[in-house]
């Protein structure tokens, strides 16, 4: 394997493992509130605990690695959340088992910062939307195999397992991280600049984007179950076609901006988004499972174009003393809408139910295209005026400008 796809590889395995902790404890929390003779509001600091400390810090350890150097930062990230999984394994106390997670999540922000932030060093810049869709679908398998993999360790080895499990994973990635992934070099922190000026109404968009798609995973359980009837395994069965099309559609998403720029197929993603957004709101009472169906695919193949192209824009667009920063904020706004969109949508269902959620989503959509339609005009005067060396590598091109455009 050559240098380049160890490191990828590499990348992509510190991707995986905290995307996958977000999800692999929730299952595990009825088992962990009778072993421990806890409440369920006691347990649920598992979770909490370690979503607190990725939500809290990610954009901190972006930064510090900015300063500091990325791949170093990285290494200590993956180090920290390996020792923290080991901990979390062998915790005789409730206590110690939340407090374990709280550093697991320390580890767990500067993995998924930083890895985004590496890949601009690690990939040609015209190869860049291809590795952003890779780890979109390294994060999309890691969150849907958690309850699963979850599932099936307590059922054969104990609920100390699903913890272990990160170790020989986690040591993969650090000896692939430490072999072929270069060391940026550490710089002096500039004034912010029009790079990240121009980076915030992308991450608007990714908080609007990621708080609609949380609608169907917080709706979709109580609708299956309470209107179409389904039993917790259909439900489960019917859930995971979501996060089967994340897994599939993240690699050619990334082709395909590399083809036609991020502009476009960010437009043509949230065209997407909107128009299954609109479906569902009007077809699974006609159409039953099918119905429902049908719209998350549609939902969930254009999410991920509009990701992959939403982050290949952004962070193609900076100097490199802001990838780490603008990284960690990218993976913060995601957190901060799929936080809000748990409990806005979650009212919205339930005061007025499942058509009116998502005709509210459907709209949420349009404003987020009318941010995406802004003109880059602005952007593109401020990178003419940059010295050649600072100029982010291919910015025209994420931008949607024809390079003759820039001429």
């Amino acid at each position: 394997m050559s240098k380049p796809k160890q490191a990828l590889a590499g990348l992509s395995l510190s991707m995986l493992l905290p995307s996958l902790d977000t999800s692999i404890a929730n299952v595990g929390l009825p088992t962990l509130a009778q072993t421990f003779s806890a409440t369920f509001q006691q347990v649920q600091w598992i979770v909490i605990s370690y979503l607190l400390a990725v939500t809290t810090l990610i954009v901190i350890a972006g930064r510090l690695g900015d300063r500091f150097g990325r791949r170093r930062l990285l290494l200590t990230g993956i180090l920290l959340f390996i020792v923290a999984s080991v901990l979390c394994g062998l915790a005789p106390t409730l206590a110690l088992l939340i407090a374990a997670r709280a550093a697991q999540g320390i580890g767990a922000a500067l993995m998924m910062s930083l890895t985004l932030a590496l890949v601009s060093e690690t990939v040609p810049p015209e190869k860049t939307g291809s590795a952003m869709g890779l780890l979109g679908t390294m994060s999309a398998i890691g969150t849907a195999l958690g309850p699963t993999l979850g599932g099936l360790l307590i059922a054969s080895l104990g609920w100390r397992s699903m913890f272990l499990v990160n170790v020989p994973v986690g040591i993969a990635a650090l000896l692939l991280v430490n072999a072929s992934v270069r060391e940026t070099p550490t710089v002096r922190i500039r004034q912010a600049g029009a790079p990240v000026l121009h980076a915030f109404p992308s991450l608007a968009m990714s908080a609007i984007v990621s708080a609609v798609m949380m609608s169907t995973l917080i709706v979709g359980p109580f609708y299956l179950t309470r209107t179409l009837g389904l039993s917790i395994a259909r439900v489960g069965l019917v859930m995971s076609a979501g996060p089967l099309v994340a897994a599939l559609t993240g690699v050619p998403a990334g082709r395909i901006v590399d083809r036609f720029g991020a502009q476009r197929v960010t437009l043509f993603g949230l065209i997407g988004l909107g128009f299954g957004a609109f479906i569902m709101s009007i077809t699974p009472l006609r159409f039953g499972i099918l119905g429902y169906i049908a719209p998350i695919v549609v939902m969930t193949a254009h999410y991920a174009l509009f990701q992959t192209a939403n982050n290949t824009a952004v962070m193609t667009n900076l100097r490199a003393d802001q990838r780490g920063m603008i990284s960690g904020m990218l993976s913060l706004s995601r957190n901060v809408g799929l936080i809000s969109g748990a409990s806005m949508m979650g009212a919205v269902f339930a005061a007025c139910g499942m058509r009116i959620t998502f005709a509210v989503a459907a709209g949420l959509i349009v404003i987020v295209g009318s941010i995406a339609l802004r003109p880059y005009h602005g952007h593109r005067r401020e990178l003419a005026a940059q010295p050649r060396g600072e100029r982010p590598g291919d910015a025209c091109d994420s931008c949607g400008l024809a390079q003759a455009e820039m001429a």
